[in-house]
């Protein structure tokens, strides 16, 4: 297994990671709980970007960009559903 494929596997377990904390958060009943679930979120969506942003470094994540027309376009369509 070849550093690529070791911070892909980063990635992916770090997004599920988040995923989890993320529904912590939403479904914690108990203040403190809810705080605990957000921070650890909080953290583990910083270390997701760490890990993009290395991959991204690397040429082994890449994002496509999308051209100002089209942005436009779908920010008004979610706007007008407001």
């Amino acid at each position: 297994m070849d550093d690529r494929n070791l911070m892909e596997n980063m990635l992916l377990l770090e997004k599920g990671v988040c995923d989890l904390m993320m529904h912590g958060t939403i479904e914690s009943a108990c203040p403190e709980v809810k705080q605990t679930f957000s921070g650890a979120l909080h953290s583990s969506l910083n270390m997701q970007g760490q890990i993009y942003d290395q991959m991204q470094a690397r040429g082994w994540y890449t994002a496509d960009s999308v051209d100002r027309q089209r942005l436009n376009a779908v920010k008004m369509k979610f706007s007008q559903n407001g």
